[in-house]
């Protein structure tokens, strides 16, 4: 009898045991899903992918690049420059103007560009005027959007290759913008359109 009791002790130890590294095994794959997205969040954080992906459809400018820019200038955070440049995608007061004007913008407000939807429109709008002037060459119209056209143009337009750039601030701005379109279109595929293919 106490053989029995023993035994069964043992087996409801040892099931005891798998039940609860099972347990550990579940918690750990969660953790580290979290932790993962978490980091991700810290490093390579994305906001209002349903405008870029909208805006990128509209406007024909890569989703990833669009997030790329946002990235590089301002961390997907709302701000306002010295210069005076402001919201997500950093448009300048004199460059909101003009966008608005060329869009066919009914009404604008300044403080408009603190909303995400319109910075995002109004910044994609900006890349897509730049890619058309350059001829779709990124590194041209990164350098324009970074730097203005008028530098672009004096640099040599499309065909521009980042190590031709001679502004440091701006040559490191297109190769991070570079590198971050790159990012963003293998870790958030699915988020900005792609169909989840990296």
């Amino acid at each position: 009898m106490k053989r029995k009791k023993a035994l069964r002790r043992r087996r409801f130890l040892a099931l005891g045991t798998v039940i609860a590294l099972v347990g550990v095994f579940v918690a750990a794959v969660i953790v580290s899903g979290l932790f993962d997205d978490a980091l991700k969040e810290l490093t390579l954080p994305l906001r209002h992918e349903d405008v870029i992906r909208q805006q990128a459809e509209e406007k024909g400018v890569d989703a990833a690049l669009i997030a790329a820019v946002i990235y590089s200038e301002s961390k997907f955070s709302d701000q306002t420059s010295s210069a005076g440049a402001r919201g997500l995608m950093q448009i300048t007061p004199e460059a909101a103007d003009t966008i608005a004007k060329n869009s066919n913008a009914t009404t604008f407000e300044l403080e408009d560009l603190g909303n995400p939807e319109i910075n995002i429109r109004y910044g994609t709008f900006l890349l897509a005027e730049f890619l058309d002037r350059y001829d779709g060459d990124e590194v041209a119209a990164l350098a324009a959007y970074n730097a203005g056209p008028g530098n672009a143009d004096k640099w040599g337009g499309a065909g521009l290759t980042v190590e031709e750039i001679p502004f440091p601030e701006t040559r490191a701005y297109v190769e991070e913008v570079l590198e971050k379109r790159d990012e963003y279109r293998r870790k958030y595929a699915t988020e900005l359109g792609y169909g989840g293919i990296p």
